[in-house]
């Protein structure tokens, strides 16, 4: 039977964010009170696309792009990285189920997390996350919004002496962790902040698959599942297929929706610090 490890994280609350959680366990380092860390991953300048598909009646079908783009600025006066996450389906499936989703974080160049938003229009519903983040005696403390549209606000307060982090920034740190000592059927647990509440998530290793993303390349992957316990059963969620390389970009997302399947390939990347080094030769 595999490991189990504990890891903290904060996070937005929707699906298709998934795609970056995993990026979290690669490697993860003890836990710590401080929040910095060195980027060894990426650089200003890098973009990252993806292609997402629906399945419908054993068809699948286009809805959509996601994109991530991670650019060097400032934020109150103070050299940053800016990441962009936007999410959005075509006009053709609008009809079925509209989505325009859009993050923003701002990290300190040591990769500590500072503030992030999130607004997201999901069929009839549009709502604006907001988080600031600060740091005292060891201690992270972060301040929570979320605007919805008929103007209701809700305002929540969370400290830990583990440090607390939004989706991004996670992302951001986790990249330049390392995967060295997972074995398959490790287990990974952490707590994560869903605006509301704080939730328990569970990752599963299973190992190493070759994947072919929607740029005619095949990726050497590491293989993670996020898991469901309801009445004792276990529910595969989300499957992760990671590339296997100093990057540790995720190359394609499977996801188990109520409502059916999804998936998300990659399209293209361009800027990234190091050679895609788990690009599989093509004989």
């Amino acid at each position: 039977m595999g490991k189990t490890t504990e890891i903290p994280i904060a996070a937005g609350n929707y699906w298709w964010l998934y795609l970056f959680i995993i990026l979290l366990f690669i490697g993860a380092p003890p836990v710590k009170s401080q929040c910095t860390a060195q980027n060894t991953a990426f650089k200003s300048g890098e973009q990252i696309m993806y292609d997402l598909y629906f399945n419908w009646k054993f068809i699948w079908k286009k809805v959509g792009f996601a994109s991530l783009t991670t650019y060097a600025t400032t934020y109150k006066s103070q050299q940053t990285y800016r990441l962009n996450l936007i999410s959005a389906g075509s006009k053709q499936t609008d009809f079925f189920f509209k989505m325009r989703d859009t993050l923003t974080c701002h990290i300190s160049n040591k990769l500590e997390p500072m503030y992030f938003r999130k607004g997201a229009e999901e069929g009839k519903r549009y709502t604006v996350d907001e988080a600031w983040f600060s740091y005292k005696d060891g201690v992270s403390f972060v301040k929570q919004k979320r605007t919805w549209k008929n103007g209701k606000v809700q305002e929540t307060e969370y400290n830990d002496s583990r440090c607390i982090y939004d989706m991004l920034s996670i992302l951001a740190q986790a990249r330049s962790y390392k995967p060295e000592n997972y074995k398959v059927g490790d287990r990974i647990l952490f707590p994560m902040v869903t605006g509301r509440k704080v939730e328990e998530q569970t990752l599963i290793y299973r190992g190493k698959k070759q994947i072919e993303a929607n740029n005619d390349t095949t990726y050497r992957c590491l293989v993670f599942s996020l898991v469901e316990y309801k009445k004792n059963k276990e529910n595969e969620v989300i499957t992760f297929y990671v590339s296997d390389d100093n990057n540790h970009l995720p190359i394609r997302l499977d996801l188990y929706l109520n409502f059916g399947s999804a998936k998300a390939f990659l399209k293209s990347i361009h800027g990234n610090r190091y050679p895609l080094a788990s690009i599989v030769s093509k004989e």
